[in-house]
């Protein structure tokens, strides 16, 4: 089967893309002498894993899903990160993470006598805090963890009289999707504020949202920066945990026209998917995904694009096209692999893109199809 025969809508994900990101964080990871583990809130596609796992094995969780997702389709260690645990998630955190950051002193100091006690049980098991250097460089207030009165991290005041009893290592996040030189205005706020504790750990997790896989980013500034911060902390471990990075660019979604109308002069093509229920980031974020049958500006017809869903703001705009457009006719969303399936909804019931694997000798199979089960399911 190729491409051109699958009745649309479809996610697609290209094998030898995703293999090229895999190869370049390979080499990072080996270069930079660092940990690259894979963060499963940007895709979670388990289908494809076994390509991923000949590159990394280690993956990191924010919920107990995520966590068995790594244990069973990745098989190596799982860094656990979760805003609030309770007694209820606690035991069965610890009892699959090899790492396990707290949000807060008051999380660690409810649970840190469970974490004890599966480490005298043999349990290798590292705690860690996540902590907040207060350094924002990201412009979308949504995904800025570093905003004021944000819920994420501790700051550095509530350190100032150490660290608490059995930590072996901080966590920071502050970057989405940005590049080398927003890590290191994050690294030197990190360090100003608390690089004093840093003699007394053993491992640094600098977070995700490190895009070294975008064309353009700065794979040896980066490199050079990770390699000089593990030379001025030779105790440490260093670990990134990107999610972006492994899925850029190595899918998209494609869709057809079903119908066209134009109000108030504005020309609408109706298309077999939504972005309020299959790309909702790019309401959320917001972006205009990319099409490749589009033309620049000026040379082309001016076009919006509705969803198939009753909901008013499903649609984006402008496009341009060469030719009117039709039903029937095919578009490609570009780089729909990331943040896509892992927050789809189901929302009017509308159906849901099947996911088709196209491999590197241009062969394609089906990874999953939908079905009314699944809505009737999800709603049970």
């Amino acid at each position: 089967m190729n491409i051109n025969e699958i009745q649309t809508p479809f996610y697609v994900v290209y094998e030898d893309r995703l293999r090229s990101n895999l190869e370049l964080i390979s080499e990072v990871r080996r270069r930079a002498g660092v940990d690259v583990i894979m963060a499963f809130k940007a895709n979670a596609l388990w289908r494809t894993f076994g390509i991923v796992r000949e590159y990394c094995r280690n993956s990191t969780a924010s919920s107990l899903n995520e966590l068995r997702l790594g244990r069973e389709f990745l098989g190596g260690e799982v860094h656990s990160y979760c805003p609030a645990y309770t007694s209820a998630t606690i035991d069965e955190y610890i009892a699959g993470s090899s790492h396990i950051t707290f949000n807060s002193l008051g999380q660690y100091v409810r649970f840190a006598d469970k974490v004890r006690e599966a480490r005298r049980r043999g349990h290798d098991i590292s705690p860690g805090l996540r902590v907040n250097p207060r350094c924002s460089v990201i412009e979308t207030d949504i995904y800025n963890p570093a905003l004021p009165g944000s819920r994420f991290g501790v700051g550095a005041t509530e350190l100032s009289g150490g660290l608490p009893e059995g930590i072996e290592g901080l966590h920071f996040h502050a970057l989405c999707e940005s590049d080398s030189f927003a890590l290191e205005r994050v690294l030197a706020a990190f360090e100003e504020q608390f690089g004093h504790l840093l003699p007394q750990l053993k491992w640094v997790n600098m977070g995700g949202g490190h895009l070294m896989t975008r064309e353009g980013y700065d794979i040896e500034h980066l490199i050079s920066m990770l390699t000089d911060f593990r030379r001025r902390h030779p105790n440490l471990k260093v670990i990134l945990e990107p999610g972006s990075a492994f899925t850029w660019r190595t899918g998209d979604l494609i869709t057809s026209v079903v119908d066209t109308v134009e109000n108030d002069g504005v020309p609408t093509a109706i298309v077999d998917v939504s972005f309020a229920c299959h790309m909702p980031d790019t309401l959320e974020m917001p972006y205009k995904p990319a099409i490749t049958e589009s033309v620049p500006e000026g040379q082309g017809e001016p076009w919006r694009l509705g969803g198939n869903s009753c909901l008013s703001g499903d649609y984006m705009g402008d496009w341009y096209f060469s030719e009117t457009l039709e039903a029937g006719q095919r578009l490609t969303l570009e780089d729909m692999n990331h943040y896509t399936t892992v927050k789809t909804t189901m929302f009017n019931g509308i159906q849901h893109p099947d996911i088709v694997l196209c491999h590197s000798d241009g062969r394609c199979e089906y990874l999953r199809r939908f079905t009314y089960d699944d809505y009737k399911n999800r709603m049970s």
